[in-house]
């Protein structure tokens, strides 16, 4: 057996190893990388958003192939994953991604077709998503108990559909126009709906139940996220609402609705970097690589576009020295845990044996 044929068999055992354990969640890169370069662009760094932009579609291209590949050769185990009450909020990452990065191309580079498909995409993965994992989790017999069904991923449902509600709101549309605002609008709705139900959930969960170091996990930030998420979708809401649009009756309650929601993720802020800190200072749990990881870059990068966004909205130039200084925890968060993911595949291709 010739080496170049070896090298041959031992990339395609890599590659269905990589897409038979492909993590549901790992979409989340994308929507990381996508909020980050979208806060850099908004912060006049516009080099190092196009560089973002660059990697976010290498990444995209990579996780799209694996999904794939995953969905054709191994559809069991999507089944098995989409029916878990842990595992399965992670296919959310999927719409959000999209439409992140639809935002992306039409925020940075004005390309409407690209940003169009995405929509396209994102609208269609939205309704399969939602409503296959919710049916699988209702009807399901056996059901975990409270402490171990529930975490902060499941909050991407409602990540998800603001991220929805924002690329609606921005991309061109050759419909009446205010079909396309009233959509927005309740996908806006629906997003605050399901974070306001599951977020109860979760707050029950984490004040009554027993927490250990293993169980709060980097998911628990997008307890922050999704109200950051929020504020950027009800922000875009009311500048368009400001052209004289269907939405300028709804603007004194988009206006509170939103500040409501910026609110609550200022908040949640603390109370997280408090939590991350008795997880890895009192209960000494080892800080390492893993996916979810990325469900701690991408809420601090949408804060910092959020609160962007809100600026523009409310008229509130006093906020930006708010995201002058998490844009670069974002970016910093972004870097190590980028060098801590290559550092992982690098390990896996190195133990893989040979052909």
């Amino acid at each position: 057996m010739t080496t170049k044929f070896q090298g041959a068999l031992r990339l395609r055992r890599l590659i269905q190893t990589a897409a038979a354990e492909l993590f549901p969640g790992y979409f989340a890169v994308v929507m990381a990388t996508g909020a980050t370069s979208v806060a850099a662009d908004m912060l006049g760094y516009r080099v190092l958003a196009l560089l973002l932009l660059a990697s976010n579609c290498l990444a995209y291209s990579v996780l799209f192939l694996l999904t794939a590949i995953r969905a054709i050769w191994y559809p069991r185990l999507i089944v098995m994953d989409m029916m878990d009450h842990a595992r399965g909020p992670g296919f959310f990452t999927l719409v959000a991604g999209n439409c992140i990065l639809g935002v992306e191309f039409q925020m940075l580079l004005g390309w409407s077709m690209a940003s169009a498909a995405f929509w396209w995409i994102g609208v269609v993965l939205w309704v399969l998503v939602m409503y296959l994992f919710f049916l699988a989790i209702t009807t399901r017999e056996n059901k975990p108990t409270l402490d171990v069904g529930i975490n902060g991923a499941w909050l991407l449902a409602a990540v998800s559909t603001q991220a929805v509600a924002i690329l609606t709101a921005l991309v061109p549309w050759t419909g009446p126009e205010d079909l396309r605002l009233f959509f927005a609008l309740c996908m806006f709705l629906i997003g605050c709906m399901l974070y306001l139900a599951i977020i109860t959930l979760i707050f029950y969960r984490l004040t009554f139940l027993r927490l250990s170091a293993e169980t709060l996990g980097p998911p628990y930030w997008i307890n922050m996220g999704a109200v950051a998420i929020t504020t950027l979708a009800g922000s875009t809401l009311i500048i368009r609402g400001q052209e004289g649009t269907l939405l300028a009756d709804f603007l004194p309650f988009l206006r509170g609705f939103t500040l409501f929601f910026w609110s609550i993720a200022t908040w949640w802020i603390p109370l997280l970097i408090g939590l991350m800190l008795w997880r890895h200072i009192m209960k000494r749990h080892r800080l390492q690589y893993e996916p979810q990881l990325w469900s701690m870059v991408f809420p601090l990068a949408m804060y910092t576009t959020g609160t962007l966004r809100l600026v523009d909205a409310l008229g509130t130039p006093f906020l930006l020295a708010i995201p002058a200084v998490t844009f670069w925890l974002a970016l910093a968060s972004w870097l190590f845990t980028s060098l801590g993911m290559w550092r992982h595949f690098a390990g896996l291709v190195l133990k893989s044996p040979p052909g």
